[in-house]
């Protein structure tokens, strides 16, 4: 049998060129389009240049899941192990320069200075980013603030500040979780002040130590569950107004003594319901509601959506439920 490469009259036969086509790329795998099908991809005077993997419905969602999954750990991740994962990128296009520029050429019909130069700019774009993904932080001031101010201090004044940082940070404290029982006298739950000191206390440390076990990093889960606490701390904030607002109205600041003793149901009913509504259309790499969806999936719109829940179902109840004595414990 006759080798391919040549013919009887040794001449060399004319190649056939092999067609690429381009697989999708979906959750770290390269699968085929589910539909089987492809389009062929034209250059810019209309001839071949390629085949690609006609993407299907299923695909899409199927797409859309592995991202999904992927964000939370992405979100997890550290600025540093980010730019890593960015500069690797362009280590892969420096390495295919030739390559991408020949592509590009190609595709776009431009000369080869030209494509070597669009190929240059997306490299040098990718390592900005990567360069910049651990230093927004710093250059921005909220990595860490106290850090930023001692290192510019002398060495000798490192105890002192550290002193009364440390007293500061501590006093802040002590008032916030001192003055945590007006919320609970909101509600009207009749907890001595110490007692509410200590739960709140106690939540604290829990929280900490949860955060500080099972996830390997601190600041990024912490930073996530402080953005998913600021909807029920808003609908806890609408209840607290709007009881205020009516209290003061009726002649006495909030908390006067009038209304039932213990719990009060219509304030606690309020505030879930308010919550309920802002975490459905809140979005977070630990939690993502199932209204969360166009323009809640990217902003903050349902923190407002809970506050103006709350504080509108609790006037509501204020303004029809009766309304009978009680004691406030002190």
């Amino acid at each position: 049998m006759s080798d391919p490469a040549t013919r009887s009259d040794g001449a060399a036969p004319a190649r056939i060129a092999v067609r690429k086509t381009y697989k999708l790329y979906v959750g770290g795998a390269f699968p085929r389009s589910e539909s089987g099908r492809s389009y062929v991809v034209t250059d810019h005077k209309g001839g071949f240049l390629a085949n690609a993997a006609l993407a299907s419905r299923k695909d899409a969602r199927d797409a859309v899941a592995a991202a999904r999954k992927a964000f939370a750990g992405w979100s997890a991740a550290t600025a540093y192990n980010r730019g890593q994962v960015l500069y690797r990128v362009a280590e892969l296009l420096e390495g295919r320069r030739a390559q991408f520029a020949a592509e590009v050429r190609a595709a776009e019909g431009l000369g080869a200075r030209q494509a070597e130069t669009a190929v240059d700019e997306s490299i040098d774009r990718w390592v900005w980013y990567a360069g910049w993904a651990d230093k927004l932080a710093q250059v921005r001031g909220a990595a860490n603030p106290v850090a930023a101010v001692g290192a510019v201090l002398p060495s000798w004044l490192a105890t002192p500040f550290l002193l009364a940082a440390l007293g500061g940070l501590l006093s802040q404290m002590v008032m916030g979780l001192y003055s945590s029982g007006l919320g609970l006298l909101v509600l009207g739950v009749r907890v001595r002040r110490s007692r509410t000191v200590l739960i709140d206390t106690s939540l604290v440390v829990l929280v900490g130590s949860l955060f500080t076990i099972v996830h390997h990093g601190f600041l990024a889960p912490f930073v996530s569950f402080v953005e998913l606490l600021a909807c029920p701390i808003a609908t806890w904030a609408a209840v607290f107004v709007v009881d205020m607002a009516v209290r003061r109205r009726r002649g006495g600041p909030a908390g006067d003594g009038e209304g039932g003793p213990g719990l009060r149901l219509w304030a606690v009913l309020a505030w879930l319901a308010g919550t309920a509504v802002g975490l459905a259309c809140t979005a977070s790499p630990l939690f993502t509601g199932p209204l969360a969806l166009g323009v809640f999936a990217g902003s903050s719109l349902g923190y407002f959506l809970g506050f103006f829940t709350s504080g509108a179902l609790y006037l509501l109840a204020e303004m029809t439920v009766p309304r009978r004595p009680r004691s406030v414990a002190r």
